[in-house]
């Protein structure tokens, strides 16, 4: 039996950060996630957009949450060195009649808090956005709307907790919840793990966790959108993301740039029944190419390198976040519900989480010795020819180009897996380097990622997986 003061069940951005934030105070921490890393879910299959602010409802938790987690990027950002940049978005209009919706939303964002957001016209749009669709006549701009990698972001949050003292268990599901006087018993894949408080952040499966305890306010209703990446050489078609006028449910088919440098078209919005079905139709990606269309005219079929789809974790009853502690199970908190702005908001809600339980559940000390910053890892193909050479006078590993695609080293790969949070599968080592997230989506560097991993983990090459259990590479030795 594992026995922790605090259980944070969900390793996906909302948990990691919750468990940063617990981790600046005397506290033992544990994350459990059922996925063989973070992000794998929710927080890996998304735009990578943090909203400036100026959609979600005024008075609503998502609007408070939103627009303080956008102010929060730019110091966590040079403390835990993910990848992020301030490229301002734009909301577009194609009608005369529809310049009054503009001008709502504006005023919903300034009454939200956003200062630097304003109107501009069609010369001044073809100004920064010289490829956008000739029928657009004005635009919503607010230049403190950022982009992100969404699971860099996770994984610097966890890495930076774990270096701080919390512990985390992988493939690790939840099967059943017992609440004693001062304990949870809390049976998992892993074990029974005993503690004396859980917060929920289990995502899409949130309602799932709670009813194990008898909670059964809310209810989760996932929510799937597809998406296309483009090739990099499609990346500087636009400066800015850029989003329709949205709708009732969705913000509309959005156009954005990524912080790797590829253009990401998507997403649709369909509810869904099975929380685990992440495939793609013909007709959802149809509905994403046509929206995208409407943003930027001459886009097609050329130059797409992959598709993908994710799922949010909608709360319909009130279509705002769900974050509680419950009156029912004392040193039980709820966060649940976080779609769309879950990203942009994932600092501020771990902020607010940490706020509930010092003020209602238990008063806690802070550390002396928190350390809030993150090494940064080496990203090779960015460095100066000097400094490249520099590293790989160190080690020579630098010098070897393992995915020719992304130009990534074999020492960045060695030093994926070896991370404070090891990176043990072929999709994990892809995501903190982007080796096999290339044009040929792996096809020359994958075997060679297998056998590092193999050989670092000391395991048999035929133990390696893509993305954890069932997801074998090889079968057996043929020779």
């Amino acid at each position: 039996m594992k026995k922790t003061d605090l259980l944070i069940i969900g390793g996906g951005v909302i948990g990691c950060g919750i468990a940063r934030e617990f981790s600046k105070y005397n506290i033992n921490v544990l994350l459990v996630d059922k996925e063989s890393d973070v992000a794998n879910v929710t927080s890996k299959a998304n735009s990578g957009l943090i909203h400036a602010g100026f959609n979600a409802k005024h008075g609503t938790l998502k609007a408070k949450l939103n627009v303080k987690g956008n102010r929060m990027f730019d110091d966590l950002h040079e403390k835990l060195n993910f990848m992020f940049e301030r490229r301002g978005a734009l909301v577009t209009c194609k009608s005369e009649d529809n310049i009054g919706k503009l001008e709502k939303i504006k005023k919903n964002g300034i009454k939200n808090g956003i200062k630097k957001i304003k109107i501009i016209n069609k010369e001044k749009l073809k100004e920064i956005e010289p490829n956008i669709h000739p029928d657009i006549i004005a635009a919503l701009h607010a230049p403190t709307a950022g982009i992100v990698c969404p699971y860099g972001l996770t994984i610097a949050l966890i890495e930076n907790a774990i270096d701080n003292g919390v512990d985390v268990l992988l493939e690790t599901k939840v099967l059943n919840i017992e609440l004693e006087k001062k304990y949870k018993i809390v049976e998992t894949t892993s074990g029974i793990i005993k503690t004396k408080y859980i917060i929920n952040s289990a995502g899409l499966h949130s309602d799932d966790i709670a009813g194990m305890v008898g909670i059964n306010d809310f209810k989760i209703t996932p929510r799937k959108g597809q998406y296309y990446v483009y090739d990099k050489k499609f990346g500087d078609l636009i400066n800015h993301t850029i989003f329709p006028m949205p709708g009732k449910v969705s913000k509309g088919i959005v156009v954005t740039p990524t912080v790797d440098g590829n253009l990401l078209v998507g997403p649709n919005a369909e509810e869904i029944e099975d929380k685990s079905d992440l495939s793609t139709t013909s007709e959802g990606l149809k509905e994403v190419l046509e929206g995208a269309k409407k943003t930027l005219p001459d886009l097609g079929k050329n130059g797409i390198i992959n598709e993908f789809s994710g799922i949010r974790a909608a709360y319909k009853k009130t279509g705002d976040f769900y974050i509680k502690a419950s009156k029912k199970v004392s040193g039980f908190i709820n966060v649940a519900g976080i779609q769309s702005p879950g990203l942009s908001a994932a600092p501020a809600i771990a902020e607010y989480v940490l706020n509930i339980f010092l003020s209602e559940i238990e008063k806690l000390d802070k550390k002396n010795d928190f350390n809030p910053y993150r090494k940064k890892p080496v990203n090779f193909k960015k460095l100066s020819h000097e400094k490249q050479n520099e590293l790989i006078e160190k080690n020579k590993d630098y010098g070897e180009i393992v995915c020719r695609c992304e130009h990534v080293s074999k020492g960045e790969i060695i030093d994926a897996i070896n991370r404070p949070l090891p990176a043990k599968t072929i999709e994990a080592v892809a995501r903190r380097t982007r080796a096999g997230f290339g044009r040929c989506r792996g096809g020359f560097c994958e075997p060679r990622v297998l056998k590092l991993i193999s050989r670092e983990l000391k395991i048999d090459m035929e133990d390696v997986t893509y993305s954890g259990e069932g997801s074998y590479i090889l079968i057996e030795r043929t020779k």
